[in-house]
């Protein structure tokens, strides 16, 4: 809108309406401080006073260079708001009124072109005294007058609307002439001061903007579609800018945090959303990296430009914790791993002991003792009896009595010789008890460890011996039983680790005979799912179809696992059969990518082979090499949540090896995890690994299967970088 001086003086009033009349208008017009409702106000006067039927008042919007509807009298507010016209639409026979000096006359709709008054085809309209040619308006089809609210000639510039009004007579035109110019001088009044109130609320609005953000510790900023700063806080400015009067570090590391933002803003407004990443950047005072995680915001700067509100949190400190925490913990687990390593030789030591041996803590009580111990101070349940209760009670009483003894002495070692009892027969039996302290670092008591020598058989000698004399051919007898007794001994121990061969064989077998009788039924789940999910029994619901599908894939998994089993059973058992056969290694790889096509097209992987043309034929067993290939193509799949997987082929003549490489862009496997990942039932540990599932016996597998082959399994991985498994095999397997 063009401005103008205030609407302050009240016009000359003329003749035509009466004085009073036109007076009440300005009046009016002077209470009024809003535009609608002064156009609303000269509207109905003019109906009251000039007789017009219907009018609409359009004013020119400058924001947008439209001539657009602002109020109406006879008309529906949603047409008065459809109404508007290009202000560089020119020839517009309304833009050309715009401009005009006095009322210009339009006919209806429905009126020919050359009615008296026009000029066809000069786009020029005529005055009121004639009639141009039909204009399309809210008014319809009625002739109308559009009249310039305000001349060019008061304002200096194009008219601020028009009043466009059906039923004018030429006999009050004088009268509606005077009401256009007084509303738009007060329009433009009203446009002027409003336009002083904004811009002293922008200011105020604009310092209230700058003292929140720069009270905000976090760096704030708003940048363009280039990347340029158009807003920063004060945070945001000690990071980013530094004047000429600064220190060259700082204007150096000010420049490096420019470039490394505004990379950092241009990829993240490419994804067209709210986006998170972390940003380091450099504090221009200390010279430290700072870690920043920046949270983007794309905004609308004006019509046809857009920003980015970016917020930096500083999270250095925060990094630094949960990386410490983080480290911590991994020290934490390599300590209870080692804990429990020590644990184990402890309790294999304590129970290869032949001698009772019992830890107690500086209470007394027991908190540990081998089997031999276990049974003079337990009874067992198929020997429980009230007498031998009593005798594991004196037992215990003995015992503790003896070790209270060590604390008394303050001694680190207490020997004495111990009766006890034996809680199944109750014969005495006299023992030697030798008493350690265990001490901490601080040299603080925390438990007391004991051995419990049975002095029976030195008892006996002891009574052979003062015998000697008087029996020496008893004796000799007695030392030939004892000698007998020694190997019944010797080879009872001979016996026992047989049976342990006995019973590690046994376990196998057991193994292998379970899963198979464990495959068979579930064989038979699997086939009659199948037959149920084909219909063979009518029809099924989308429900059912979709349990009885959960229930073939949940079975068919507990096929593969119970698999996994029985390989693994039968290669500890050593029973692994191999069937050599020549294998053409490119039909077989053909065969493997074949069957994970189901489930390469469930990703969204790139998945590439690369077979050198000069691998010759294998002697191998074919269908374990195939078992081999297909779990590691299948582990990189599961494992690769993006990226690309790839399967190499190649020969070396020199040493006669064939190599089956398996890469992936994964998720890798750390160091830790790769000494490892080999053994049975272990996985890498990982958040995503344990949510894929398994058992941790596929690779065990394959290791060892390839062990079968007189192969190997080797493996490089960089945790978040991808892995690599590669098969090495022989040209020719020797024959077993």
């Amino acid at each position: 809108m063009a401005r103008v001086a205030p609407f302050t003086a009240t016009p000359q009033v003329r003749g035509g309406v009466g004085s009073r009349a036109r007076l009440a208008l300005v009046d009016a017009l002077l209470a009024e401080q809003e535009v609608r409702p002064c156009a609303v106000l000269t509207l109905r006067w003019l109906v009251r006073h000039a007789g017009i039927e219907r009018g609409l008042c359009a004013v020119v919007e400058n924001e947008t260079a439209r001539l657009v509807g602002l109020t109406g009298l006879g008309l529906s507010l949603a047409v008065v708001d459809a109404f508007g016209l290009d202000l560089n639409d020119r020839m517009h026979p309304l833009i050309v009124a715009l401009a005009a000096s006095e009322p210009v006359a339009f006919s209806g709709a429905a009126s020919a072109p050359g009615t008296p008054g026009s000029t066809p085809g000069s786009g020029i309209p005529t005055p009121a005294h004639g009639m141009r040619q039909p204009v399309d308006t809210p008014l319809g089809a009625e002739p109308f007058h559009a009249v310039p609210l305000a001349g060019p000639g008061e304002s200096g510039d194009i008219t601020p609307g028009l009043l466009l009004l059906t039923g004018m007579d030429a006999t009050v035109e004088e009268d509606v002439r005077w009401a256009a110019e007084v509303l738009g001088t007060r329009l433009q009044s009203l446009w002027f001061r409003r336009s002083q109130v904004d811009e002293r609320r922008y200011k105020r609005e604009q310092s209230w903007f700058f003292g929140i953000i720069n009270a905000v510790t976090d760096p704030i900023l708003l940048t363009d579609s280039e990347g340029k700063i158009l807003v920063a806080n004060a945070s945001a400015e000690m990071l980013l800018t530094a004047d000429d009067q600064k220190s060259e570090g700082r204007r150096r590391a000010v420049a490096l945090n420019n470039m490394l933002f505004s990379a950092s803003t241009f990829t993240s407004s490419s994804g067209g959303g709210p986006t998170r990443h972390e940003l380091l950047l450099v504090d221009p005072t200390e010279g430290q990296d700072l870690l920043f995680e920046v949270m983007s915001t794309p905004v609308k700067i004006r019509a046809g430009e857009s920003g980015t509100v970016s917020v930096l949190r500083n999270v250095t400190d925060l990094r630094r914790a949960t990386d410490e925490i983080e480290e911590q913990y991994r020290k934490l687990r390599i300590a209870e791993a080692e804990t429990r390593a020590e644990r184990d030789r402890l309790d294999l030591i304590l129970n290869s002991a032949l001698d009772p041996i019992l830890v107690t803590d500086p209470s007394g009580n027991i908190v540990l003792m081998n089997p031999p111990a276990e049974r003079m101070f337990t009874v067992s349940q198929d020997a429980r009896s009230a007498e031998a209760e009593r005798r594991v009670r004196a037992n215990d009483a003995v015992f503790t009595s003896f070790v209270s003894g060590l604390y008394a002495s303050q001694r680190l070692r207490w020997r004495g010789e111990l009766s006890l009892l034996d809680p199944r027969s109750g014969a005495t039996v006299p023992v030697e008890a030798i008493s350690g302290k265990v001490l901490s670092k601080h040299g603080e008591d925390t438990a007391v460890v004991t051995i419990l020598h049975d002095l029976t058989e030195a008892v006996e000698k002891q009574q052979l011996y003062e015998q000697v004399k008087r029996h020496s051919e008893e004796l000799r007898e007695k030392v030939r039983e004892a000698t007998a007794e020694l190997a019944e001994q010797n080879e009872l121990l001979r016996r026992q680790a047989f049976q342990l061969e006995q019973a590690s064989a046994a376990k196998s077998q057991f193994l292998a005979n379970v899963s198979h009788e464990l495959r068979t039924p579930l064989n038979a789940i699997i086939g009659y799912t199948h037959l149920l999910l084909e219909g063979v029994s009518g029809e099924l619901n989308r429900a059912q179809n979709e349990k009885l599908g959960r229930l073939e894939a949940n079975a068919r998994h507990l096929l593969s696992v119970i698999n996994d089993l029985l390989d693994l059973a039968r290669i500890e058992s050593g029973k692994m059969p191999v069937q050599l056969e020549k294998v053409i290694l490119q039909e077989l790889i053909d065969e493997v990518m074949t069957e994970v096509e189901p489930l390469i097209d469930g990703t969204k992987l790139s998945v590439a082979r690369h077979i050198s043309p000069e691998v010759p034929e294998i002697l191998t067993d074919r269908q374990k090499v195939k078992q081999i290939v297909l779990n590691l193509l299948s582990n990189a799949l599961k494992f690769t949540p993006q990226g690309s997987v790839s399967i190499r082929l190649d020969y070396e003549p020199e040493k006669e090896w064939i190599s089956i490489a398996v890469a992936d862009t994964g998720i890798g496997i750390s160091e830790e995890n790769q000494k490892t990942i080999f053994e049975a039932f272990q996985q890498a540990d990982s958040s995503y690994a344990r949510r894929q599932g398994g058992t941790g016996l596929g690779l065990t597998i394959c290791r060892r299967m390839a062990s079968i082959l007189d192969g190997q399994i080797t493996l490089i991985s960089k945790l978040g970088e991808g892995s690599t498994f590669t098969l090495v095999l022989p040209r020719q397997q020797r024959a077993s």
